[in-house]
């Protein structure tokens, strides 16, 4: 690794679930009041999906969730999302980390960082997920600046300063033609110098795992723990986790493998099974 750029600020993982290595399941949220596909569904019904997710994953033996808006589709940029969209996953949140007692993180799509970090002061949540936390690509959504500096001054203005930033580097959903002569360990390097606390390495989309060249290149780049953000399975965890800090796991452990279906528990049992052999632990 290079000279370091920024000041240590210790271990997120470690801080946050008390283990080295972590599994975070993703409660995809239904789709929310003001969305193209929301269809009128009481909100209590809505809560109740975003509950018994959790549920399934908790009681399957989940280190911690993260709670996002993924039924939302298309996103909205940032400064497009209502009071709507950040209420409702206020609620979703509270609800959930209150239900359930694990560590908790927000991501509020698409990009919407000040809006998440909103959430969580509100709900009490530990992280936030940023996609695109320094410099800018190009997403579905279109043109998407990484909004660091504002993101962390609104942070402090709510003195939120235990909420820790989980920062994308190389982000799915986009091209990066923009910062095509800077490499991918250059973008790493960013991730840590605009002060996030863990980088997450993607595959192209949700659901594809991360290039294995990329994921070391990653890890190799900064001080922070890293985890891998999609594309996680039974099968390829092992190898995974001989690079990375943990994983952030949401379709392969859905009906179907598919991220609207709901959470199956006897996949979560399985996959924590293994997680928990990889990581050194007596299985039960």
């Amino acid at each position: 690794m290079s000279q370091p750029i920024s000041q240590d600020r210790g271990n997120a993982i470690l801080k946050i679930f008390q283990k080295r290595k972590a599994a975070i399941g993703v409660v995809h949220c239904p789709p929310l009041p003001g969305s193209p596909r929301y269809d009128g569904t009481p909100m209590a019904a809505v809560y109740d999906r975003a509950l018994r997710d959790a549920d399934a994953y908790v009681s399957g033996g989940i280190d911690g969730l993260i709670i996002e808006n993924h039924g939302d589709v298309p996103f909205l940029k940032p400064d497009q999302i209502g009071h709507e969209t950040t209420t409702a996953m206020a609620v979703a949140a509270d609800r959930v980390r209150t239900a359930f007692g694990v560590p908790v993180g927000i991501n509020v799509l698409a990009n919407a960082a000040i809006a998440a970090i909103a959430v969580a002061k509100a709900c009490g949540a530990a992280f936030v997920r940023v996609n695109q936390w320094a410099n800018a690509y190009v997403a579905n959504e279109g043109l998407i600046e990484g909004d660091a500096a504002r993101v962390l001054r609104f942070r402090a203005a709510l003195r939120a300063e235990g909420v820790m930033i989980f920062a994308d580097a190389h982000v799915k959903h986009g091209a990066h033609a923009i910062v095509a002569d800077r490499p991918v360990v250059e973008l790493t390097r960013d991730l840590e110098f605009f002060d996030a606390d863990a980088v997450i390495a993607t595959g192209q989309r949700t659901g594809d795992a991360p290039d294995a060249n990329e994921l070391e290149q990653i890890v190799g780049a900064t001080r922070l723990p890293v985890l891998v953000g999609s594309g996680i399975t039974m099968e390829n965890v092992a190898g995974v986790l001989q690079h990375a800090d943990g994983v952030i796991i949401g379709s392969s452990l859905k009906a179907g493998g598919v991220w609207w279906e709901v959470v199956e528990r006897q996949r979560v049992e399985r996959f924590m099974r293994r997680f928990a052999e990889l990581r050194g632990e007596v299985a039960v």
